[in-house]
């Protein structure tokens, strides 16, 4: 039997490795969230509500921003770009981005049309940015969550605190804390 070059059989395991490591960090790479998480609207979310029920979605996502925001940055930065986010949300919801200083018409759930500013500061009463409301498929809104998440674990327990109806229950700080020890207890036993 033919004796191998160690050397050579280094090189082909770090040539594996590598070959491993990129192709997960592919698997993982971040993604432009205007494409891969935001849909794109033409501003009638009374429409968009009718969609969301034919395509039995859970609801609407709104986030509204402001250009010059650092969290909505960050947000989309960090934690919208991501794809397991982007995909577990838009199996679930139909998602927009509002921009709080926005001139564009929009058509509130009600049919009634005004600028995005006034939808997001007169209907939904935002101050501050980021916020994400969560509506049902009647235009109710059913959760509003104000400011950056820590992570995109942490917005993902905000997208199940929804979905699945938790909100009914409990409020979002209590449904956190649980997760976040069960995912401690799960950390422990491993």
């Amino acid at each position: 039997m033919e004796a191998r070059d160690p050397r050579s059989w280094a090189k082909l395991a770090v040539m594996s490795l590598c070959l491993y490591v990129s192709a997960a960090q592919a698997a993982e790479a971040p993604r432009d969230p205007y494409e891969y998480f935001f849909q794109a609207t033409f501003g009638d979310f009374n429409e968009e509500l009718a969609l969301a029920r034919k395509q039995s979605k859970r609801g609407i996502l709104i986030f509204f921003e402001l250009d010059d925001c650092p969290f909505c940055h960050r947000m989309k930065q960090t934690v919208l770009n991501q794809p397991a986010v982007q995909d577990w949300y838009r199996e679930r919801f139909l998602i927009f981005a509002v921009d709080i200083e926005g001139e564009t018409e929009v058509t509130d759930f009600q049919g009634t049309t005004m600028t995005a500013k006034d939808f997001a500061f007169r209907v939904n009463r935002i101050r501050a940015t980021p916020v994400f409301v969560f509506y049902d498929l009647e235009g109710a809104p059913m959760v509003r969550y104000t400011g950056a998440t820590r992570d995109a674990d942490e917005f993902l327990w905000l997208g199940e605190f929804v979905a699945d109806n938790h909100y009914q229950n409990t409020n979002f700080t209590r449904f956190k804390r649980a997760k976040q020890a069960e995912r401690k207890a799960s950390q422990q036993t491993q």
